[in-house]
């Protein structure tokens, strides 16, 4: 499930933010997101937030959301492993 997770993740990376292409398959783990992403600023985390929950058939609550998991590529690809594993 995790490669589905990921390649699932940088879409809607992609989609969400108007990267260009080939933008988000080049994060490592280590990729800073939020804070170093222009195109990811306090306004698109809500649109983000929205997608990851549609696509992956998840629910974020308010308390889940932190600055740590926005901080990189692999916090945010982690945090979208863990809810999927509990549904």
């Amino acid at each position: 499930m995790s490669d589905d997770t990921d390649v699932l993740l940088r879409r809607i990376l992609t989609d969400v933010l108007g990267l260009k292409t080939g933008q988000a398959e080049a994060f490592s783990a280590d990729t800073g997101l939020f804070g170093h992403l222009p195109e990811l600023d306090s306004m698109a985390v809500a649109g983000l937030l929205t997608e990851l929950e549609d696509r992956l058939d998840i629910v974020i609550e308010d308390d889940e959301i932190d600055g740590e998991m926005l901080e990189t590529y692999g916090s945010l690809l982690a945090f979208a492993e863990a809810k999927r594993a509990e549904s």
